[in-house]
């Protein structure tokens, strides 16, 4: 595969995952598997609001995004957190940016740090 379609992937995958995490329900059933895994019953009771068909449809969101990772044990399907799709997104869209905001106040530190001196040179002279 080329690089381009590599690219492609790449943001096809991050809009699955900010797809996924655009829905408030979606945000909550992944905040309860950050605690400890779920199976899909106990995440019904945990959304009253909404019956089974609904958490099931918004775990499948979930699960395409790669969000979680869904283990059948007999009949009982649990649900997990995993946190490498956001970990990607933080590095690709957060961490870049955070990095040329603090390059911009690590310079704006040292210009005044060497303002400061300047003008404690004068006020000795």
């Amino acid at each position: 595969m080329s690089q381009y379609g590599d690219m492609k992937k790449a943001a096809s995958d991050d809009d699955r995952v900010w797809r996924a995490l655009a829905e408030p329900l979606r945000r909550r059933i992944l905040d309860a598997l950050a605690e400890a895994p779920c199976t899909t019953g106990q995440l019904v009771e945990l959304l009253p609001e909404i019956g089974r068909t609904a958490v099931m449809k918004h775990l499948d969101v979930l699960e395409a995004a790669e969000l979680i990772i869904v283990e059948r044990v007999g009949r009982v399907r649990w649900n997990h957190f995993n946190a490498v799709p956001i970990d990607r997104i933080c590095r690709h869209w957060i961490d870049k940016r955070r990095q040329r905001i603090t390059g911009q106040l690590d310079r704006l530190k040292n210009l005044a740090e060497a303002d400061a001196q300047a003008e404690l040179r004068r006020d000795k002279e």
